[in-house]
């Protein structure tokens, strides 16, 4: 992690008055690198300060979401996968609302792509989708560019008090009700009758 964010400073910083654009286009190679949003994001609170580098990473996380609902669904691999990932540890029929996305993906290890396929079929019109990944960015940009140089000086069980009341969060924020189509339940209920 220590080397993803050295490379990140040592190319904004050479970038000069071009560093913001260097910043935001760096947050959609990031996802080909393989670097967490996280490292990004405080590695913008590092060079620009709180309030540049909130806004620079928003830009950049709207980058991604722009070029993730583009793409997603010219990528029907990825599009499987992602609803495989989404079935196990949601639910077939759980959809998140846009207040859990926001929480969730202030998790590190929580998968951001996952995130955002879960907020396109809960927002599947482009401008709907755009305005909940506005919502739901600005507090990740907001979290690690503030407490990112602070998050390394937490303690594990602090950590792990932080991590329960973001997942009490997610469970208040949750859908009331779920709706299963007629057919699907049905559909269910013979392949248990059958098996």
């Amino acid at each position: 992690m220590n080397e993803d964010l050295s490379l990140l400073l040592i190319m904004v910083e050479a970038g000069g008055i071009f560093a913001p654009l260097a910043f935001v286009l760096f947050h959609l190679l990031r996802s080909f690198l393989f670097i967490p949003v996280s490292v990004v994001v405080i590695a913008g609170g590092v060079l620009f300060g709180t309030l540049w580098g909130t806004i620079y990473s928003v830009i950049g996380l709207m980058g991604v979401s722009v070029f993730f609902y583009a793409f997603i669904d010219r990528m029907p691999k990825t599009q499987e996968r992602l609803i495989k990932i989404k079935n196990r540890w949601f639910g077939e029929y759980r959809n998140l609302t846009v207040g859990q996305i926001a929480i969730l993906r202030l998790i590190p290890f929580v998968h951001y792509h996952l995130l955002s396929f879960c907020l396109k079929q809960r927002k599947p019109r482009f401008k709907e989708y755009m305005k909940a990944s506005f919502i739901t960015n600005i507090p990740i940009a907001f979290f690690f560019t503030i407490f990112g140089e602070y998050i390394s000086t937490f303690t594990p069980s602090f950590i792990v008090v932080i991590l329960l009341g973001l997942t009490f969060l997610v469970y208040l924020l949750r859908e009331k009700q779920n709706v299963i189509k007629w057919k699907e339940f049905f559909k269910r209920t013979k392949e248990k009758a059958a098996g």
